[in-house]
């Protein structure tokens, strides 16, 4: 080893220690930028949560809305037409779908106007897709798809 001048022994070169592993070439040193930052799998898991989350809200929304006619339904003795074209009024239960099929007479008759107890202007063709309900409330049909409930054809 060389000496200095005054007698002490002279250090060797400053060598810096070798880059971390996968450092790309020309990258080793103190100009090293810092490492990236490690990807965090809970705030990920958050984001699709918070989606999850949301596109159920709005599914839940539109479903609960009454994107659907409302037809009033009648039930009525089709087989005793006035000479107005009207038809009489009788009771719901006679246009059970049960009381029908023995006694053919009677049916819905949809949309039509009430004019004391007789019903015109309306059609016995049941309105597709349609919230349909008697004058005293009864559902006949649910509005929207895969809906069913008695016929009035």
């Amino acid at each position: 080893m060389a000496e200095t001048g005054d007698g002490r022994p002279t250090p060797p070169p400053y060598v810096p220690p070798p880059p971390p592993p996968g450092t790309p070439p020309g990258m080793a040193g103190p100009m090293m930028p810092p490492p990236p930052p490690k990807k965090s799998f809970r705030s990920t898991a958050i984001k699709l949560g918070a989606i999850g989350v949301l596109s159920t809200l709005v599914v839940g929304f539109c479903a609960a809305q009454d994107s659907y006619d409302e037809v009033d339904a009648d039930c009525v003795d089709m087989s005793n037409p006035l000479p107005d074209g009207s038809y009489p009024l009788v009771d719901d239960d006679f246009c059970d779908d049960d009381y029908r099929r023995s006694h053919a007479a009677y049916g819905w008759y949809y949309g039509g106007v009430l004019v004391g107890r007789h019903v015109r202007g309306g059609t016995t063709l049941r309105p597709a897709g349609a919230q349909i309900t008697s004058r005293t409330g009864k559902v006949v049909q649910r509005g929207g798809f895969g809906s069913h409930g008695s016929s009035g054809s």
